[in-house]
């Protein structure tokens, strides 16, 4: 019984239609095949997204490696203390003693700024990054950069 009426059903949507069933099965056929474009586009826009914040995340890493490179080589002993030293972001209008008392560190070794240009350096005389820094404990004036990356940062000693 319910097999006819499935039939009739069919057979209603086929004459209804004034389609024949190849045609209907192409039709379903080329809408779930969009369906499916469409929802492996949103999967690659997904993707891209993900890559996109990878990328900064990375950039943001590389960044932080240079700094802690650049404060521990901005000072004569390179840091003391029996434990890591540590690096921290620094606020241009504050001196690196006033930011250390908000922290745990205590001691400010050096002021340092950096700044990098995009891409890979071409050749071993160009130079595609700088830091300055200093070792008072005042602020630090910013300066003007002609690019778009520059942290201010400080190490401390423990």
């Amino acid at each position: 019984m319910m097999l006819n009426a499935v039939a009739a059903i069919a057979l209603l949507v086929t004459v209804t239609s004034c389609c024949s069933i190849e045609e209907e099965i192409t039709r379903i056929s080329v809408r779930e095949a969009m369906r499916s474009e469409l929802e492996a586009k949103k999967e690659v826009d997904v993707a891209r997204q993900e890559m996109q914040e990878m990328k900064k995340e990375l950039a943001w890493y590389s960044l932080h490696v240079a700094a802690a490179a650049a404060c521990r080589g901005s000072t004569p002993s390179g840091g003391t203390g029996p434990h890591a030293n540590v690096v921290l972001a620094k606020e241009n209008t504050r001196s690196c003693d006033d930011q250390c008392a908000d922290t745990y560190f205590t001691e400010c070794d050096a002021d340092v700024s950096i700044q990098g240009d995009f891409g890979k350096a071409t050749s071993y005389t160009s130079r595609p990054g700088l830091v300055t820094s200093t070792t008072t404990a005042a602020p630090q004036p910013a300066t003007p950069m002609s690019n778009l990356m520059k942290l201010k940062l400080m190490t401390t000693g423990s």
